[in-house]
């Protein structure tokens, strides 16, 4: 199969294959010409890495997540390991995200919406900008 039947097999576009192949999370074969020539096992890696990636896992845990299922000796428990350390990175994300939704909906809350310019979204994110650079600055902070 050539780049573009396993592209539309696998649902992954042609670019991230070729990525995919210079990480070397799929090694495909040449052929004489110098195309890749790829197998009905780099369809399903890159199936694999399609639905893992889809599932927000790095590429990273793909590499060690594709390792484990190519390893007939593996533990379970290892692949277990590393589902368990992507849900906690969702959990903590999604904390993240709903702190910031907290925060916003304060805001847009407080702000009056009309014709007048003051507006306590643009002074809160213009607030947060300056005490930033007054952190990489290394100088005091006066809120």
């Amino acid at each position: 199969m050539n780049i573009g039947d396993v592209s539309r097999l696998s649902g992954l576009p042609a670019k991230t294959i070729r990525y995919y192949e210079e990480i070397g999370l799929v090694e495909p074969m040449r052929g004489l010409n110098g195309y890749r020539q790829f197998r009905e096992r780099d369809l399903h890696k890159l199936a694999f890495l399609g639905r893992a990636r889809s599932l927000g896992f790095s590429l990273e845990d793909c590499r060690s997540l594709l390792a484990l299922y190519e390893d007939r000796q593996r533990a379970s428990a290892d692949v277990k390991r590393i589902a368990q350390e992507h849900i906690e990175r969702i959990e903590k994300k999604m904390e993240e995200l709903r702190q910031m939704h907290r925060t916003l909906t304060h805001l847009v809350e407080k702000c009056a919406g009309d014709h007048r310019p003051d507006c306590p979204i643009l002074s809160d994110l213009a607030a947060e900008a300056e005490e930033e650079a007054r952190k990489g600055a290394g100088m005091p902070c006066h809120s």
